[in-house]
């Protein structure tokens, strides 16, 4: 990894300049020194954009104020006003650490970077980002804005995304840090990553460090920073019947380690290929399964969610039967006007909300 050095002694003297004078972006948790509130804010946007995490982090803050009542409150509520950020491994973690700061520690946050990091859930950028903002600890935050930034003005040619690339920009921007105001400095070179150097259309022209930028004076804003490409993601089909029995709904948990863990569903069959997912297979499926078929309501539409390492594609159709079917054993059948306290996989819940008048007896 080729590293320039030229500029970077005055690198965090500009940087923090451009943040007392210019940096305009308004967050709710900027500035914030309540140790919870950073961490909840910082657990809510790992993998999550800024505009989709904010309305979340100001509902749990109203809903839970402090650590406290999160810590009490029920699962299942908790998972419901998680519905639809995904990555519900984040929610589970959010849970299990709200209980264990309240049980060991009396609802207080530790206040090393060591002790952050044993916290279940929360990994080096968010224990570095509790310990400068709540703390004015000497960590110094490397998220994609920031490696983004030094790549740029480092002229990093090597993919940002392998480990050992990731970890010389991590030691790099640990050498840059302003010991003095950590906060202030991690702050400045995330919204700068945000709003200045961005990953597209970057306001070069407004940038204080274009006179030693690597990339503006070698013309490589563009190709930089470098990233390997990713695997292509795994597809799936998922061919959901919403069974109604009498007015009851049957679903289950997912418990399995897969994903959407301990979100609710309704009866699934997952399918080898996007063929499965056609009228006629729902047709096949319900006459090998012995359903005494009152009425049945196909949807042509086919709903897409996107995951880190998969792309589900998945249709529904509703049967309402006569007789009771003999179905697997970890369900239940739930009175329709449940389902709308219940929290679901976002494909769900989206086709759900476009169709809420329409689940019938």
């Amino acid at each position: 990894m080729k590293k320039k050095t030229a500029g970077k002694s005055q690198f965090s003297e500009i940087l923090l300049k451009w943040h007392d004078n210019e940096n305009k972006r308004e967050m709710p948790w900027k500035g914030e020194k309540d140790p919870y509130k950073i961490w909840l804010s910082e657990i809510i946007l790992q993998q999550t954009r800024v505009e989709q995490g904010l309305a979340y982090y100001l509902r749990f803050i109203e809903k839970y104020p402090t650590i406290f009542e999160l810590a009490a409150a029920p699962d299942m509520e908790v998972f419901k006003l998680w519905e639809g950020l995904g990555y519900y491994s984040r929610c589970r973690n959010l849970l299990h650490t709200a209980r264990f700061i309240v049980d060991r520690f009396n609802g207080r946050f530790p206040a090393s970077y060591d002790g952050l990091l044993e916290l279940k859930g929360v990994g080096s950028y968010t224990a570095a980002a509790i310990a400068s903002f709540a703390f004015e600890l000497p960590f110094a935050v490397v998220d994609g804005n920031v490696l983004r930034v030094l790549a740029r003005y480092f002229g990093v040619k090597d993919p940002v995304n392998e480990t050992v690339i990731k970890e010389k920009l991590t030691a790099l921007a640990q050498s840059l840090l302003s010991v003095s105001r950590p906060a202030a400095y991690n702050q400045a070179i995330m919204d700068f990553g945000a709003t200045v150097c961005k990953p597209q259309n970057p306001a070069c022209s407004n940038c204080p460090f274009q006179k030693d930028c690597t990339a503006f004076q070698g013309g490589l804003v563009d190709v930089l920073p470098v990233k390997t490409q990713k695997p292509p993601r795994k597809e799936r089909f998922f061919l959901y019947f919403i069974i109604s029995y009498k007015g009851m709904i049957w679903i289950r948990e997912r418990t399995e380690k897969d994903i959407w863990r301990h979100l609710f569903e309704f009866f699934l069959v997952e399918c080898s290929s996007k063929e499965g997912l056609e009228p006629s297979m729902m047709v096949n499926y319900m006459e090998s399964f012995g359903w005494q078929v009152q009425s049945v309501v196909t949807h042509p539409e086919i709903f897409r969610q996107l995951l880190t390492h998969q792309e589900i594609s998945t249709s529904f159709v509703w049967v309402t039967l006569k007789k009771k079917p003999h179905l697997p054993p970890d369900g239940k059948w739930v009175e329709q006007n449940e389902i709308g306290g219940l929290a679901f996989p976002q494909t769900i819940q989206k086709f759900l909300q476009q169709n809420k008048l329409t689940i019938k007896a």
